[in-house]
Parts: C-alpha cells; sequence; structure tokens
C-alpha cells in the first residue's frame, strides 16, 4: 500500500513545460548563459546549456529531464560530456521545480522559477547555501 502511495506522489510531479525554449542572460562584461529545452513530449526534455564571453564558450553542459518507470521526475546533468548525475524533483508547480541530490558534491539542488521578467535558475548545496543563480530572459519559444 505504501508503494502505492509513492508512486501515485511521483506520478503527480509534473513536467517543467515552462522551461521549453531558449533562455539566455547577458552580462555587462560581455559574458553570456544560455540554456535550451525541449518540449515535455514522451515525458523526457532535452536541454543544452553554455557559458562564456564574447565568442569564446567556457563551459557547456548537456542534461536532460525525464519521468523514470518509477514516475520520479529527474534531472540528470553532465558538464563536458561527464558521466551524468540525477537530481529527483522533490518539489513541482507549473511555476517551478527543485530537485536535489544530496550525495553529490556540489551542486546538491537545482531549481528553476517562473518570474514576471523571465526564468531564474539555481544551483547550491541542499540547505540552499553556496548558491549561484541565473535570471534569465526569453530568447526562442517553446519548442514544438
Amino acid at each position: 500500500m505504501i508503494a502505492l502511495l509513492m508512486l501515485a506522489e511521483a506520478t503527480a510531479m509534473p513536467m517543467p513545460a515552462f522551461l521549453s525554449g531558449c533562455w539566455e542572460q547577458r552580462r555587462e562584461d560581455g559574458g553570456w548563459t544560455e540554456e535550451c529545452w525541449t518540449d515535455t513530449r514522451g515525458s523526457l526534455m532535452i536541454g543544452s546549456g553554455r557559458e562564456g564571453k564574447g565568442d569564446k564558450v567556457r563551459h557547456w553542459e548537456w542534461m536532460r529531464i525525464e519521468r523514470g518507470a518509477d514516475g520520479a521526475v529527474t534531472f540528470y546533468g553532465s558538464p563536458k560530456g561527464a558521466p551524468a548525475v540525477g537530481f529527483k524533483a522533490t518539489k513541482a508547480d507549473a511555476k517551478s521545480v527543485t530537485f536535489v541530490n544530496s550525495n553529490h558534491d556540489y551542486p546538491q539542488r537545482v531549481r528553476y522559477m517562473v518570474t514576471d521578467t523571465g526564468l531564474e535558475a539555481e544551483v547550491s548545496l541542499a540547505d540552499g547555501s553556496k548558491a549561484d543563480r541565473w535570471s534569465y530572459r526569453r530568447t526562442a519559444g517553446p519548442a514544438k
């Protein structure tokens, strides 16, 4: 019975459809960060991110968010092609999602939140400390 309740709760966690499309943050020093996400088709979203300055890329990452066979929604990050690390969704609604993996060194928490002007992203330790934040603006609509 408990396993059925846990599966029902995990299945009820929505996919973060609000991420679909491309997002960018530009800094006054010429630096930039961008993320692009596909839609939620097939309970799978595929994302890419890169950060740099001017025409030089300093960092890049492949990402995916998927609903597993157990119904859980998980974010996987693969910086510069490293083996993917999973973070389980712990909270989600139509405008925000939080993923946590307390066993990872850093980050342990990944959060996205829709705002009136765009999208806020944050990585941190599980308790919210040592946070790095980005304020994105949409550069392209949801992928279709």
